[in-house]
């Protein structure tokens, strides 16, 4: 069975099944990365929630996996080398489980290449300025008065889902096949969709092959069931 006392986050959450992959998240948008990756690869893994209510992510044992107090995070007991490898960052944490799985990342230099560059796209652009549209206006930036920055990440997060209307025109997926950009991607564009009022502000209705894609990625069981895990506390 495989040992993994020597990282100080077990002790707040230990791992029943240690030969598992070990999951330190939340059902948030970036949260669930990981969680659909690991069912749609079925991968073995065990999920730990980090409630942010209880501001698990600023624990002493959380940052001694992740310094930055973000999730998601990993520990995989079976790692290169046969050794136990932590991870953080979720496109890092895609990649690694691709990898791994040999699924979601086409093999070809190419075509990887490209993935990871939608992928990017999703880290570095998507899912920050679909953050801040959720700050400003279901969050504590609802109530300022001077709606300049809301309308400044509103619009450039419409800006993002014209890009992607663009990319998804005649395409079942970003790559044409199933794979981690949309694993990455799809769950941030749910969660604009879902709101009536962000989807309103953005426009949702004006980008009809994001709609369609996003239909058929909350359809897929492995995504429907990996949305609800770690599930949020109630």
């Amino acid at each position: 069975m495989a040992d993994l006392s020597a990282f100080p986050i077990t002790r707040k959450w230990p791992a029943q099944h240690p030969e598992r992959i070990q999951l330190y998240s939340l059902n948030t948008p970036n949260g669930v990365k990981a969680s659909i990756m690991l069912e749609e690869t079925g991968l073995a893994y065990e999920p730990h929630l980090i409630d942010f209510g209880a501001h698990d992510q600023t624990s002493p044992e959380f940052l001694t996996l992740n310094p930055n107090d973000k999730i998601p995070a990993i520990i995989d007991p079976n790692g290169p080398g046969d050794k136990p490898l932590p991870l953080w960052e979720s496109g890092a944490i895609l990649i690694y489980l691709a990898d791994k799985s040999g699924k979601f990342l086409a093999k070809d230099p190419a075509l990887r290449y490209e993935t990871l560059q939608w992928l990017f796209f999703q880290v570095g652009h998507i899912g920050p300025m679909f953050g801040q549209v959720g700050f400003f206006v279901k969050m504590g930036g609802k109530d300022f008065e001077d709606k300049r920055p809301r309308d400044r990440y509103v619009d450039e997060a419409r800006r993002l889902i014209g890009v992607l209307e663009q990319r998804m025109a005649g395409r079942d997926w970003i790559m044409g096949d199933y794979g981690i950009a949309d694993i990455a991607t799809w769950n941030w564009v749910n969660a604009m969709a879902s709101s009536p009022e962000t989807a309103t502000l953005i426009g949702m209705d004006q980008f009809p092959n994001v709609k369609r894609v996003l239909e058929k990625y909350l359809a897929r069981p492995a995504v429907q069931k990996g949305l609800q895990i770690p599930k949020k506390p109630a």
